[in-house]
C-alpha cells in the first residue's frame, strides 16, 4: 500500500503541474519562448504526459494484481478505454470549448489518446509483462519506422490509408480537415507498456527496488545530456539560436521524441523512492489528487475555463468565450489583456485549492460506495 501511494503522490503532483499548462492556455500566454519564466512555466508541464501515461501503465500492472483475472482486466481496460474516448469527444470538449461544433474543430486530445492505449493494453496483457514492457521499449526506440507504414501501399490507397494513420504516428500525408491531432497513440502505447512492465520492478524488495529507481532515473538524465548536447554541438545554428540550455530542453513533443520521453521519464522514476517517503500535508494533498486523477481532470477543465471568465471581465469587462472556442488551442492575446504570470499562477493556486476540496469530497464518497460506475472515473 506504501508503494502505491508513492504512485498516487507522483501522480497527484503530474496534475498539479498539468494544471499550469492548462490556466495558461486561458491566460492567452504563449507556449514557451525566448523570456526564461514563460518558457519555463511551459517547460515543467511536458512531465505530464509521459508521467501519466507511464504511471497508467504500472497502475494496470497492480490491477491485475488485485484481479487475478486476466478476462476481468481485458474487460475492464476496453470499457474505461472507449470511455475515456468517448468522454474526450463529448464532456471534454464541451468543458474545453463550452460549443459542440465539430465542424469547427475536433481535438484528438490526451483523454483520447490514453483511452485508445487501454484499448490496446486489453490485449497487451495477456503477455508477460516482462514481454508487454520490452515490447513497450522496442515501440519508443523504433518510432519513426511507423512513418513509412503508408508507403507501402500504392496509390490512391496511400493517401486515403494515411489520412487515418496520422492518428497512429504522423505519415506525411495531409489529414483531415478540422481535426486536430495532437496525441498519436505511437510512442505512447510504448510508453504505457513499458510503465506495464515497470510494475515488476515495483514489486521488488524494498532496498532493491529504490536503488533501481535511482540507477534507471539518473541514467536516463546522463543520457539524455549526453545526446541532447552531442546533437546540440554538432548544429551550428545562427546567432539568433536561444541559449545551449533553451534548446537542450526544448525536444519534441508531437510527437514524442525518444530525446523528450527519457528528460521527461528519468526524474519521475527517480523521484520514486523519495515519494515512498514522503510524509505531510502536501503529499496527502497530492495522494487525494492521484486517487481520483479522471475526476481531477474533469473538473480542472471546467473550473479553468470559468476563472477564465471571471478574469477577462475583471481585465476588460467581457468575458470573451470566442478566445477560447478551439482550446486547448486558445488565441495568443495582445499584452494588453494577456495575463501576468503573477496572476496565472495566481488563478493555478486559487483553483488547485478548489480542486482539492472537490477531490477530497469525491475520493471520500469512492470508498464509500466502491465499485459500480465510480471505478471507472
Amino acid at each position: 500500500m506504501k508503494r502505491i501511494r508513492s504512485l498516487d503522490i507522483l501522480r497527484g503532483l503530474i496534475m498539479v503541474l498539468m494544471a499550469v499548462d492548462h490556466v495558461r492556455v486561458y491566460a492567452g500566454v504563449p507556449a514557451g519562448g525566448p523570456e526564461p519564466a514563460i518558457f519555463f512555466t511551459r517547460w515543467i508541464t511536458h512531465f505530464c504526459a509521459p508521467g501519466f501515461t507511464f504511471l497508467a501503465g504500472t497502475a494496470i500492472f497492480f490491477h491485475a494484481q488485485k484481479l487475478n483475472d486476466i478476462n476481468k482486466l481485458s474487460r475492464f481496460l476496453l470499457i474505461r478505454g472507449l470511455l475515456l474516448v468517448i468522454l474526450e469527444v463529448t464532456v471534454i470538449r464541451f468543458f474545453w470549448t463550452f460549443n459542440l461544433n465539430f465542424s469547427q474543430f475536433f481535438l484528438a486530445g490526451v483523454i483520447w489518446m490514453l483511452g485508445w492505449c487501454m484499448v490496446l493494453m486489453a490485449l497487451l496483457v495477456r503477455l508477460k509483462p516482462v514481454t508487454v514492457g520490452i515490447t513497450g521499449c522496442v515501440i519508443i526506440a523504433v518510432q519513426q519506422v511507423f512513418h513509412f507504414v503508408p508507403q507501402i501501399f500504392s496509390e490512391p490507397f496511400r493517401t486515403s490509408f494515411g489520412k487515418f494513420w496520422n492518428f497512429i504516428y504522423p505519415s506525411g500525408t495531409e489529414g483531415f480537415e478540422n481535426i486536430s491531432i495532437l496525441y498519436v497513440l505511437v510512442p505512447w502505447i510504448g510508453v504505457m507498456a513499458a510503465g506495464y512492465g515497470f510494475g515488476l520492478i515495483m514489486q521488488m524488495e524494498e532496498k532493491k527496488r529504490r536503488k533501481l529507481c535511482v540507477s534507471i532515473g539518473l541514467s536516463f538524465i546522463v543520457l539524455f545530456v549526453t545526446i541532447g548536447s552531442i546533437f546540440i554541438l554538432r548544429d551550428v545554428g545562427d546567432e539568433d539560436a536561444p541559449p545551449f540550455i533553451f534548446r537542450l530542453l526544448n525536444q519534441n513533443k508531437y510527437p514524442a521524441s525518444q530525446l523528450f520521453l527519457i528528460m521527461t521519464l528519468g526524474p519521475i522514476i527517480a523521484l520514486i523512492p523519495l515519494a515512498e517517503k514522503a510524509q505531510g500535508w502536501f503529499s496527502n494533498m497530492l495522494a487525494v489528487f492521484g486517487r481520483v486523477p479522471l475526476f481531477y481532470y474533469l473538473m480542472h477543465i471546467l473550473l479553468i475555463h470559468l476563472s477564465a471568465f471571471i478574469v477577462n471581465l475583471i481585465i476588460t469587462g467581457q468575458m470573451h468565450q470566442d478566445w477560447y472556442n478551439t482550446a486547448p488551442f486558445g488565441t495568443t492575446q495582445s499584452e494588453e489583456v494577456r495575463w501576468s504570470l503573477p496572476l496565472l499562477y495566481l488563478v493555478f493556486l486559487t483553483d488547485v485549492i478548489i480542486l482539492y476540496l472537490a477531490c477530497k469530497w469525491y475520493a471520500a464518497l469512492k470508498a464509500q460506495k466502491p465499485g459500480g460506475w465510480m471505478k471507472y472515473i
